[in-house]
């Protein structure tokens, strides 16, 4: 994509964490280290159960004194009851900024230097808001949490669709929360939450931590989210993906024949070998690591 483009995200909302424990209140629930978040730094991270299953992921950034989460605008409040539950007495507020703050993203080439912005997870203050490199992956463009898009198309930006973003991500092979990682099931390494920045191996406990730490150092995972070429009709999220007669993983997310799936590394070494396709339905798939991953 080379026009810039800001595209408006209604599928996220933002959450707002504000209170003089904001931040030792979240650094010890997510995976990632909330110290880093600054004016000029916002960062991934994920809540998870305590045995190490994803629930939530988000983006991290700072307004003002307080933090705001780029979240799954369907998931929000059940994301804000489940923080609430480890407030205890923490001097924290915990609220939907979702009618104040809208989450756009910023797609094009020379974004980072129409923002005056550099590296993954750099950020400054925009109008009333912030905007950031996305820490996942600078391809991925920026994001902008702000009540309108006015500042941006001052800044020469126009309007794009959902599905230009969409489409851009998935050829990167990035997933999309919930869409792409399994509830309650999914683990962050097998999701490539590591190689997208999401994880902090050294900031100390948070849920779930002790798993993800294990998993890290034994060296154990068998799945990983891939990007999916689709020749054939598009397979429905959760779809089974077959190796012959042999379960090889599961479809999720997807658009003009491109999607992303959870595989067994096993059955796609073998696929690889034999030369024999992966099918879900009547179609079949290619496997495409990501470039940004080292597994």
């Amino acid at each position: 994509m080379s026009g810039l483009t800001c595209v408006p995200l209604a599928q996220r909302g933002v959450l707002r964490i504000s209170g003089e424990d904001a931040r030792p209140f979240l650094q010890g629930l997510i995976s990632n280290d909330v110290q880093r978040v600054a004016p000029g730094r916002a960062i991934y991270a994920a809540l998870l159960t305590p045995q190490g299953k994803y629930l939530f992921d988000f983006l991290v950034a700072q307004a003002g004194d307080d933090l705001l989460l780029d979240v799954e605008a369907a998931r929000a409040a059940d994301l804000l009851r489940r923080l609430s539950l480890y407030r205890l007495r923490s001097k924290v507020v915990i609220a939907d900024a979702g009618s104040s703050s809208r989450v756009f993203a910023l797609l094009g080439d020379g974004v980072a230097e129409r923002l005056g912005l550099a590296a993954e997870g750099s950020a400054r203050a925009l109008a009333d808001g912030v905007t950031f490199i996305d820490p996942r992956l600078a391809r991925l463009g920026a994001r902008a949490l702000l009540p309108s898009a006015a500042a941006l198309v001052a800044l020469g930006f126009v309007a794009g669709t959902p599905a230009d973003y969409d489409r851009h991500r998935l050829a990167l092979g990035v997933p999309d929360g919930s869409r792409d990682i399994l509830v309650d099931k999914s683990f962050l390494l097998e999701s490539n939450v590591e190689e997208l920045h999401g994880v902090d191996f050294d900031k100390g406990c948070y849920v779930g931590q002790e798993l993800t730490a294990r998993t890290k150092f034994r060296g154990v995972v068998r799945k990983r989210l891939f990007r999916v070429d689709v020749d054939g009709p598009l397979p429905d999220p959760g779809t089974p993906i077959l190796l012959g007669d042999k379960e090889a993983g599961i479809m999720r997310s997807g658009a003009d024949g491109v999607g992303l799936a959870l595989l067994r590394l096993e059955i796609v070494d073998q696929a690889s070998v034999s030369g024999e396709p992966l099918t879900a339905g009547a179609s079949r798939l290619k496997p495409v690591k990501p470039d940004w991953v080292n597994f």
